[in-house]
């Protein structure tokens, strides 16, 4: 379930039926211009398709005009408090400005930024944050509550529809990922604008990764969710990658290849976990048919079976390993030439296709 309305950011489609896109951040200084091209460059490569630079100085304003004459990568300006960067930014060649009407101030100067970006073509993100609502609105949800982030989102995009602007996207966050998936579920009940997930201050590695699979996952089996951004305390390309794999898990993308594995159990006389991680390594560097299956199974006895609907795969054994396609054994090997016979085996099982 797509929005109903789009955007174009750039060459990106955001919405009314168009594959959810990737977005990043980066986190180098916004006054290096090549830092920020290298950066772009890296997250591209990852499979970036939409790169947001904050914006908080008029230095980084300028600089912005520089990076966006060395890249075509969609760029987003953030933009917090001053309405004049916001401006600036538009005029610096940004693709899409993100803001919170509420911290920007009076009608007035949210007027001034809703008429640069009409003159320039590019839609804004309204973006509403557990950290930022409104006080009456707090005061009148008893805090901050899914509720809350809710009326702040449609009450600030039709702010900015009674200016007479309907290019709009929009976001809530908050870092509590039932709370985040609440008010974005109810968001979008309420407006057929483009909707920007992700969850917010998810954290390190290891719990953003957790976080964000839950939060991020949940609303993309629900149907909701346009584009979206993965945040890591960590390197931006973590946070594509993770957010191609979670587009993966969800169906939403096609899976460059599958390999499925087994947990291991009492059974198991080879070090699968290190065979598993070594074929993973080995699959990264091919080319291969999209959507391809490749099993690595822990027992000859069940492996095969028990994987059959895998196109290749290998079951461990004591000091050998079986491979096999679509459950028909191949040949058997020794441990040390598992992971060169499975390629092996794929190149030739391929060649003909």
């Amino acid at each position: 379930m797509s929005s109903e309305l789009s955007v174009k950011i750039r060459n990106i489609t955001v919405g009314g039926g168009a594959p959810v896109s990737v977005q990043s951040m980066t986190n180098v200084s916004s006054r290096d211009e090549d830092a920020l091209i290298r950066q772009i460059e890296e997250l591209q490569e990852a499979g970036c398709q939409i790169v947001r630079i904050s914006i908080p100085d008029e230095e980084s304003a300028e600089t912005l005009a520089k990076v966006r004459k060395r890249t075509e990568m969609p760029l987003v300006a953030d933009i917090h408090f001053d309405h004049r960067l916001a401006i600036k930014a538009v005029n610096a060649g940004a693709d899409k400005i993100r803001i919170n009407p509420g911290n920007i101030g009076s009608d007035e100067k949210v007027r001034e930024v809703v008429r640069a970006a009409k003159d320039a073509g590019i839609p804004i993100r309204v973006g509403v944050n557990s950290g930022s609502l409104e006080k009456n609105i707090l005061e009148r949800f008893g805090g901050v509550t899914a509720e809350g982030l809710c009326e702040s989102a449609v009450r600030n995009l039709e702010r900015l529809e009674d200016m007479g602007f309907d290019d709009l996207v929009v976001s809530l966050k908050s870092s509590d990922v039932a709370m985040n998936y609440e008010a974005t579920r109810l968001v979008s009940m309420r407006t057929p604008h483009p909707i920007h997930i992700g969850v917010t201050e998810a954290g390190t590695l290891r719990r953003g990764i957790m976080k964000s699979a839950v939060g991020i996952g949940a609303l993309l089996m629900a149907g909701i969710g346009d584009t979206m951004r993965v945040s890591l305390t960590a390197d931006p390309v973590r946070e594509v990658r993770l957010a191609q794999d979670i587009l993966e898990a969800a169906g939403l993308r096609e899976k460059a290849y599958d390999l499925v594995s087994c947990p291991t159990c009492g059974r198991t006389e080879i070090d699968l976990v290190s065979l598993a991680e070594e074929v993973d390594g080995a699959l990264a560097g091919m080319s291969l048919r999209p959507g391809i299956k490749i099993a690595v199974m822990g027992c000859v006895v069940n492996g095969p079976g028990e994987a059959r609907s895998a196109d290749y795969g290998v079951a461990g054994g004591k000091g050998k390993g079986v491979i096999f396609s679509r459950g028909e054994i191949l040949r058997t090997v020794p441990e040390k030439d598992i992971v060169a016979e499975l390629v092996r085996a794929i190149r030739e099982g391929e060649s003909g296709k």
